[in-house]
């Protein structure tokens, strides 16, 4: 990685993780339904291959007080989906597509994502800020019956719970520390 400019990002490791909300629901993907959203799934029905365990990529950083970049994939059945955000209609939106994570990422990128604790008080809590456009963070928004992730604007000062991340360790090996 050296040879590479100083603001490329390289895959430093991989970590493997669900992600729980508030609420202790597990964020899954649904591909085909081309939505994110956090569901109530007991330990019994959490298997890799159900868009359940995400991979957490993180790259090596030239700015840490930034915080930490990541971008995230998951297995749905025998495919890979990685995270990305593309503005439709104006909007902000989160996309799963088809594919690896690079190793390497030569500048901007919408698949990263800075990694920053949630509060000083909740260092086991994370949210995650978009790399691209400052201030919007991966959050959850009630749609009907479904807590959909989305890209939600955090105002200055203000703890947005919405936002709140917890990775655990995949829920088979409940002796681990998140």
């Amino acid at each position: 990685c050296q040879e590479l400019e100083c603001d490329a990002l390289c895959k430093e490791k991989t970590l493997h993780r669900v992600l729980r909300n508030v609420n202790s629901q597990l964020l899954v993907v649904r591909p085909d339904l081309n939505v994110a959203a956090f569901e109530n799934v007991t330990d019994q029905e959490m298997q890799s291959g159900k868009g359940m365990l995400f991979s957490i990529h993180c790259y090596k950083t030239t700015t840490p007080l930034a915080g930490l970049p990541v971008a995230f994939s998951v297995q749905v059945e025998d495919k890979s989906y990685y995270m990305c955000c593309e503005r439709e209609c104006g909007e902000m939106t989160i996309r799963f597509k088809e594919g690896e994570v690079p190793k390497e990422i030569p500048g901007e990128s919408n698949i990263i994502f800075f990694k920053k604790t949630f509060t000083s008080c909740c260092p086991n809590a994370f949210k995650f800020e978009y790399s691209m456009e400052r201030g919007m963070f991966l959050a959850f928004e009630e749609e009907g019956s479904l807590r959909k992730l989305i890209l939600k604007k955090l105002s200055k000062d203000e703890v947005d719970e919405t936002m709140k991340m917890i990775k655990k360790h995949n829920l088979s090996s409940p002796l681990k520390n998140p």
